[in-house]
């Protein structure tokens, strides 16, 4: 049933759809029907999955970076007080540049190819992954902390031994959860910043071939790279987060297997 209910609302938007372009006698060119739409994702079945290739490499790579780059500074800054101090005030002073202004600067710097879309990706997906992280870590319950430092009096020497030890077996594995959530967010976000890139300047990827459809007046062929996207979109978040599921198995939602309780009912002499 909860598969189905996603299945039943899709199926009603386009229902919708239909509706609308029907009774309102819209042109093709303003808003084709489902129909249409369906008829030019067969049509153009090679040339939509040519592209959606590109679009789904760049969206991986920047998903990818943008992960590991936003958990290596929320470790740094987490775990020094010079870099939390110079490079968090950049980190949000950062947050203040639109991401799509720097785009044709990308474009400008890196040329026409993948990378400036990876980098845009990159940048999109870096600081909800950072901050997620780093606020899992700095939640940390205090009591151990406390404890695994004072454990630690008879363990190895070094100060860095002793942060990396804290940190494997007691700060990271209680800021999972949280970094689990900067990472939904990041898979929902990543395919905007492929797109924007592909939208200042590319030569392939399905920003690019909607642009294309637009300048040609296809709207058919850039609905279905829409929906297209949409999928992409869809599929990689349901398969990133049924993968953090099995992963990290204790953030599932878990059955309750309470015994009910039963109220004692009196039972009166008539």
């Amino acid at each position: 049933m909860r598969l189905f209910r996603p299945l039943i609302t899709i199926a009603g938007l386009i229902c919708l759809w239909a509706v609308i372009t029907t009774v309102f006698s819209l042109p093709k060119f303003i808003l084709p029907a489902p129909l249409v739409v369906g008829k030019a994702l067969v049509t153009h079945a090679a040339l939509i999955a040519e592209n959606a290739l590109t679009t789904g490499i760049e969206i991986l790579s920047g998903l990818f970076l943008g992960v590991l780059f936003g958990m290596i500074s929320a470790l740094l800054i987490s775990a020094y007080r010079p870099v939390k101090q110079w490079v968090f005030p950049l980190l949000i002073a950062s947050q203040a540049i639109p991401v799509f202004a720097i785009a044709p600067l990308l474009v400008l710097w890196l040329g026409y190819g993948m990378a400036p879309k990876i980098v845009m990706s990159l940048l999109i997906i870096y600081f909800p992954v950072t901050v997620g992280f780093l606020d899992g870590l700095n939640r940390t319950d205090p009591a151990w902390t406390n404890l695994a430092t004072l454990l630690q009096q008879s363990g190895p020497k070094g100060r860095f031994l002793r942060l990396v030890r804290l940190y494997r077996y007691i700060k990271i594995p209680f800021a999972l959860p949280s970094l689990a959530s900067g990472i939904r967010v990041a898979a929902a976000i990543a395919p905007i910043g492929a797109v924007v890139g592909e939208w200042v300047g590319a030569s392939s990827g399905l920003g690019y071939l909607m642009l294309h459809a637009n300048a040609r007046v296809q709207t058919d062929l850039m609905f279905a790279s829409l929906l297209t996207l949409t999928f992409m979109a869809l599929a990689l978040y349901f398969l990133i987060d049924h993968g953090l599921r099995l992963a990290l198995p204790w953030l599932a939602p878990r059955a309750d297997f309470s015994f009910p309780q039963h109220q004692s009912s009196q039972s009166t002499e008539t």
